[in-house]
């Protein structure tokens, strides 16, 4: 008979009723910034949904994009309820959620108990939330996965980082480090000692302790590990309690990060940085209509990002220009391609004024587009993932491209590969051994 760690905290942390749970994932999801399908590990809080959901899901959304990839989760949080010594991994063979079960991982387990920190300590985990919240994000994102969650009770970052290191794994293997931050300060004392620490983590630097961050055990951990794999945090979203649904005098800390190397982190951006993203193509814009409009608060990004930008007016396409291959700094890729989008556009007429104060713009920053290798057509569609991939299509002086947003019109696999061959001036029914096939992955920020 196998054993089940049920879940402690549904109907308090999070809504107990599976369908509640997943609507309301869901409308989290809608709401969080898009992001690459980077990071080898990820920091997210673990309150209550209503209250550190929304920050925790803009690091858990993306995970969709690798959904076929992460296979193994480890899972570190800080011990509330128990205190003991060292790392405790459960005893049971499972843990449970509203959502399903979910396998502990033997091999892991096995890797982990090799620690002489690491101890098996059911009681550790029985009540304990900081690991309980997240898994309801990860069922939902990921198609299926194992399991070892780690209790860091009074455990050295020195033993943490070893251990972490011991488990790494490749690209199957995702790490997921729970921490909240400060606690039932002043909206305002809290804004202020929050900014220190996620500056901190954004340094690795560990000069923090558990009144900065519930989870300093497991993050000082972490940052001892990153520096030897040369990972880099990159904050998502900053909020607390008084900014999402909680009283402003007595607030907690929320935090979530994508920690990678500088290479993979190309193109995250946080919540933040992607609106002031939207205002820089706003403000280009009209300026050249010579209208008056607050120019954004700009931020640092040296890195060649390519881009697209679309302007709609009353749902309508009214221009879309862009750039496949990244040739100059993201700042000036998007001032230029907002321009061009108005006003050079050769299927619409500049924009006017008018049309300025009612269009919505939206923005594409596109990874590198690698070849894809294929047989036949058969075998080029089984490899295409709808709402993940754009595609670039080339055979002699016949080229064309679709975004992966083009999938929200198209979401048909041989419909989207259909239009796009027409947009490429070829027939819909065109097959060529000839043919060359790219696919490159995007951010949307709208």
């Amino acid at each position: 008979m196998k054993t089940i760690r049920k879940a402690a905290v549904a109907d308090r942390f999070y809504p107990g009723n599976p369908a509640e749970l997943k609507s309301m994932i869901h409308k989290l999801y809608s709401h969080a910034a898009d992001q690459p399908a980077v990071g080898k590990v990820l920091i997210a809080p673990h309150a209550g949904f209503i209250y550190s959901g929304p920050i925790a899901a803009s690091c858990f959304a993306p995970l969709n994009k690798r959904s076929e990839t992460i296979k193994k989760i480890v899972l570190l949080g800080p011990d509330h309820y128990v205190g003991f010594s060292g790392i405790a991994v459960p005893q049971s063979e499972y843990f449970e959620t509203p959502l399903g079960e979910i396998e502990i991982d033997k091999d892991l387990m096995e890797i982990a108990l090799k620690n002489s920190d690491v101890v098996e300590f059911e009681q550790a985990h029985f009540q304990e939330h900081s690991l309980e919240t997240h898994l309801p994000f990860l069922q939902e994102s990921l198609n299926s996965f194992t399991l070892l969650p780690l209790v860091v009770s009074s455990a050295k970052p020195e033993s943490v980082a070893e251990l972490l290191l011991s488990l790494w794994g490749d690209e199957e293997t995702l790490i997921v480090i729970s921490t909240d931050l400060s606690h039932f300060k002043s909206y305002e004392d809290a804004s202020s000692c929050d900014l220190s620490t996620v500056l901190k983590i954004s340094e690795l630097d560990s000069n923090f302790d558990h009144y900065d961050a519930c989870g300093s055990g497991p993050l000082k951990g972490f940052i001892l590990a990153a520096k030897k794999k040369n990972l880099i945090p990159k904050l998502i979203d900053y909020r607390n309690s008084g900014d999402t649904a909680g009283d402003k005098n007595r607030v907690v800390g929320y935090a979530s990060f994508i920690c990678d190397t500088k290479e993979k982190l190309e193109g995250v951006l946080s919540t933040k940085e992607q609106e002031s993203l939207i205002e820089l193509a706003k403000f280009s814009i009209a300026k050249k209509l010579g209208l008056e409009y607050l120019e954004p608060e700009s931020f640092e990004c040296t890195d060649k990002i390519a881009t697209f930008v679309t302007l709609k007016l009353n749902g309508e396409l009214r221009g879309c220009i862009g750039t496949l291959t990244a040739h100059r700094p993201l700042l000036e890729d998007v001032k230029e391609n907002a321009l061009s989008a108005a006003f050079r556009d050769p299927r619409f007429e500049p924009l006017s004024k008018e049309e300025f104060k009612k269009i919505s713009i939206s923005i594409s920053l596109l990874t590198k587009p690698e070849d894809i290798s294929f047989s036949s057509e058969e075998d080029l569609l089984s490899q295409i993932r709808p709402g993940i991939d754009g595609l670039i299509i080339r055979d002699g002086n016949h080229r064309g491209t679709f975004l992966p947003s083009v999938w929200d019109d198209l979401p048909d696999k041989e419909l989207f590969w259909k239009y796009l061959k027409r947009k490429a001036g070829l027939p819909q029914d065109y097959w060529s051994s000839s043919m060359e096939v790219q696919r490159y992955t995007s951010v949307y920020i709208n």
